[in-house]
């Protein structure tokens, strides 16, 4: 009988041990959480350029740090509203991404991608934005040390190792972006950016839409019939032509097909009251508020 007791005693001492160090790493976590969450507000503040930098830099280095936790794949990080979390549908890894507002209206993109840890090690491949030195981005493929930067709000499966990811990119003074991009696994410590996956071009990486920034641009997944919409863009003039400082919407809308690992194009498609995805949560804390509507 004491063998008996002896051996509950021990399993509820052995359960009890696990469990408070299991809270105690929460709490760890939870402390981190807090940390970069005071970071991220301030990188979105009234200071200078260079101190939101700063800011940004210790962010970069507490997130880092964060990560490395054993439990930190789990945990949501949901007070990080200025940054955005994406698991893909596989639960193989985590993307990370922001953005940091310049003063000439420009911005600078951050990202990581996050595995599940092994062994304790942390995994974890950093996204330096490129934008600026990559030709031809929409025919760019490229790796996450030259990474087409922009923060992404949605990620759906396409193949065994491929994954669409949806993308706002504030990119320039007077006119912004909206990225469809496809990103590959190529190992545990690989990944590159765009693929051959569109229909209406077969030297398509990535599909980029330009437009002003006072309008608001539709692109979202639906998954009741696994396509992609999107509004169709168009100059305010004709003579504007490849000028997106004027383009918006016309009130029509085109999408992409999901079909066999492929993204297969169709305009001018029929849609009812699209609603409008979340992404505008993602943006720069302290922009002008848009009117979210089609058209100018």
């Amino acid at each position: 009988m004491n063998r008996y007791l002896y051996k509950i005693l021990t399993l509820l001492i052995i359960c009890c041990t696990s469990i408070a160090q299991g809270q105690s790493k929460v709490v760890k976590l939870e402390v981190w959480q807090d940390s970069l969450a005071s970071l991220g507000s301030a990188m979105f503040s009234r200071l200078s350029e260079p101190e939101r930098m700063q800011k940004n830099f210790t962010f970069v280095k507490t997130l880092v740090s964060a990560l490395k936790e054993k439990e930190s794949y789990q945990f949501t990080f949901s007070k990080l509203k200025m940054i955005s979390i994406l698991s893909s549908p596989d639960q193989k890894f985590r993307v990370f991404s922001w953005n940091l507002p310049l003063d000439d209206g420009s911005f600078l993109y951050y990202g990581a991608i996050q595995f599940p840890n092994k062994n304790g090690q942390l995994q974890l491949i950093p996204l330096l934005d490129k934008t600026f030195e990559i030709k031809d981005p929409m025919y760019a493929q490229v790796q996450s040390n030259n990474w087409y930067g922009a923060q992404y709000y949605d990620i759906r499966k396409l193949d065994a190792n491929s994954y669409v990811l949806l993308g706002w990119k504030g990119h320039h003074a007077d006119y912004t972006q909206k990225v469809i991009e496809v990103l590959e696994l190529k190992g545990e410590k690989s990944v590159s950016f765009g693929k051959n996956v569109f229909t209406d071009d077969q030297k398509l990486m990535r599909k980029i839409f330009n437009y002003t920034r006072q309008a608001s641009m539709y692109l979202k997944y639906n998954t009741e019939v696994q396509r992609y919409e999107f509004d169709h863009l168009v100059p305010a003039d004709p003579k504007l032509k490849g000028n997106f400082k004027y383009y918006g919407p016309d009130l029509s809308y085109d999408a992409y097909y999901l079909e066999n690992g492929r993204l297969r194009f169709q305009d001018d498609i029929e849609i009812n009251n699209p609603v409008r995805g979340d992404e505008d949560r993602f943006l720069a804390p302290n922009r002008k508020e848009v009117k979210k509507e089609s058209g100018f």
